[in-house]
C-alpha cells in the first residue's frame, strides 16, 4: 500500500491522480485532514483516512498497511509553526506502521546553510530521515513555476514587477513534479536518499519572466529592483505576518546568490518528454 499525505493539496492530489493511472488503485491510500474533500477518491477506490501531522495520535490508523508513504512537506512556518515537530510524526508513523520506505517532497536548494528559511526544514528533515532506519528518497523539486505566477500576477496588470535583486531560477510545474513522484512511487529502487535536482531545463529571473510576458502580451512589462527595506515595509503594511514577511525576503536572497539556479536533465528522463516551460505556463496564463 502507497499512502500519500496531503492528498487534498495541490502537490498530493497530483501525485494520486498519477499514481493511481500507474499502479492498481487499491493499492493506493491517502491520508488527509478533512475527509470529505477526498471522496471523490474514495469514490474511485482509493482508500481515505483522516491524518493530519499536528495529531500524531492520528497517523498509525491512516498509514496503516503501508509499504511506502510520501510525505508532501508541511507549510506550517508560513504561520510561524514548526514543521519539524510534523515531519518528525509522520516519519516515527510510517516506522511504526512497518513502511520499508519513505519519499519527502524536499526542494533543489535544500542545504543548511540557505538563505532561504524553507530550505534549512528541508535539509534538517533530510537528516531525520537519514536516521529513520527506512529507505527514503527525496524529491530535490525546482522551485514551483506557481510562486513565480503568483509573484507575478499584479505586476502583468501594472506593467512594472517591483522586487529586490534576484538570480536565476529553475521554476518546475506541479503537474510535472507530480509525474516524476509517482514513477518514484511506482519504481520502488529508483532513487535512494536525494534525488538530483528535479528542474525545468532552464532558469531564468524575474527580468527574464518580464521579457517573456512582454512578449506575450504585446505591451512592455517593466523589471524594477526595490531596496530589501522597501518592500519590508510594503509588506508590513499590507498585513503581511512576520513569518511570512521573512520567507518571501528570503527568496531573492537565496536565489540572487544562485541557490536554485541549478538545471539538470533527471526530470526529462523520469517523464519520458521536455518539462513545461515557463514560456508554456505563461502563456497558458495569459490565454
Amino acid at each position: 500500500m502507497i499512502v500519500v499525505t496531503g492528498a487534498t493539496g495541490q502537490l498530493g492530489r497530483l501525485i494520486v491522480e498519477k499514481l493511481i493511472a500507474r499502479v492498481p488503485v487499491d493499492q493506493v491510500a491517502v491520508s488527509v485532514r478533512d475527509v470529505q474533500k477526498a471522496q471523490d477518491l474514495a469514490a474511485r477506490g482509493v482508500r481515505v483516512r483522516a491524518g493530519d501531522f499536528a495529531d500524531p495520535r492520528s497517523l498509525p490508523y491512516a498509514f496503516e498497511g503501508a509499504s511506502q508513504v510520501l510525505i508532501v512537506s508541511s507549510n506550517v512556518a508560513a504561520q510561524g509553526g514548526d514543521p519539524l515537530v510534523q515531519h518528525r510524526a509522520a516519519i516515527d508513523a510510517a516506522r511504526s506502521a512497518g513502511a520499508r520506505r519513505i519519499v519527502y517532497t524536499s526542494h533543489m536548494g535544500a542545504s543548511r546553510a540557505s538563505m532561504f528559511s524553507p530550505m534549512l526544514d528541508h535539509a534538517a528533515t533530510e537528516q531525520l530521515l537519514a536516521g529513520s532506519g527506512l529507505a527514503w528518497t527525496s524529491l530535490r523539486n525546482g522551485f514551483y513555476a506557481s510562486a513565480a505566477w503568483a509573484l507575478l500576477e499584479q505586476a502583468l496588470k501594472a506593467g512594472v514587477f517591483e522586487a529586490p535583486v534576484d538570480g536565476k531560477v529553475s521554476w518546475t510545474t506541479h503537474a510535472d513534479l507530480a509525474e516524476a513522484a509517482a514513477v518514484i512511487l511506482a519504481n520502488e529502487g529508483r532513487f535512494d536518499g536525494p534525488t538530483p535536482p528535479l528542474t525545468a531545463s532552464q532558469a531564468l529571473d524575474f527580468g527574464d519572466l518580464c521579457d517573456i510576458a512582454s512578449g506575450l502580451l504585446g505591451r512592455p512589462i517593466r523589471r524594477s529592483i526595490v531596496p530589501e527595506a522597501e518592500m519590508r515595509a510594503t509588506l508590513e503594511a499590507f498585513g503581511v505576518p512576520a513569518p511570512r514577511v521573512g520567507i518571501a525576503l528570503g527568496l531573492y536572497r537565496a536565489a540572487h546568490a544562485g541557490e536554485f539556479a541549478a538545471v539538470d536533465p533527471a526530470l526529462r528522463q523520469l517523464l519520458g518528454r521536455e518539462p513545461t516551460s515557463m514560456r508554456e505556463l505563461l502563456a497558458d496564463k495569459l490565454r
